[in-house]
């Protein structure tokens, strides 16, 4: 009988360690969040430390690890958090699409096209992969390859600025006549598109 009351009391104890671990991770994430919003990236950082510690393989905490020390501009950092991320979730896209951010910015425009392409063959249309794939090449002046993508996406987008955009300054490149035509296009979905106003100034 003792034995039983014993294992009852430690089932309980341990589900109330379970929620207030709940409590405290949900708290430090809320307080991230906060600090994020102010722009105190190295704040976010630290009040996710002691987590970290704790889960050093969990895969949430190692993608917002790798995305605020994206933002923090601490890159090395940034890509290591989200190779962890990837090597916890093989099948994860998130930590791919961070990775590409980071080499987008660092004009390691070879990496980020090789990432991009290896998200397609899993995510034929995947939004941001495209996206990020289209910049690249055009990074590297590739503009026709640049421009079939573009177009595949406008197929499924057909309205989307932001691949409009990728167009246009594919366009500019290759001194299309149908430049200012799509110039124009953009500016009817979206009148103070601020890429179209600068260039038209």
């Amino acid at each position: 009988m003792k034995n039983i009351v014993f294992l009852l009391l430690l089932s309980i104890s341990s589900c109330f360690a379970v929620d207030n671990d709940a409590k405290y991770i949900k708290k430090q994430y809320f307080k991230s969040y906060d600090y994020e919003q102010m722009g105190k990236y190295s704040e976010a950082i630290k009040v996710l430390a002691p987590l970290y510690n704790k889960y050093p393989k969990g895969y949430t905490l190692n993608l917002r690890f790798g995305w605020l020390f994206y933002l923090n501009k601490n890159y090395n950092n940034a890509i290591k958090y989200y190779e962890n991320a990837s090597i916890i979730n093989t099948y994860a896209l998130d930590p791919k699409l961070g990775l590409i951010r980071i080499y987008l910015d660092t004009y390691s425009y070879t990496k980020a096209e090789s990432i991009s392409y290896q998200i397609l063959k899993i995510d034929y249309y995947n939004y941001y992969a495209n996206l990020y794939l289209i910049k690249s090449l055009i990074a590297q002046s590739k503009y026709d390859t640049a421009q079939k993508i573009t177009v595949k996406m406008l197929n499924v987008y057909p309205t989307d600025v932001l691949y409009l955009e990728q167009l246009a300054i594919i366009y500019k490149y290759k001194k299309s006549p149908l430049l200012n035509q799509l110039y124009n296009d953009i500016l009817i979905l979206d009148p103070n598109n601020v890429y179209v106003r600068n260039k038209l100034n």
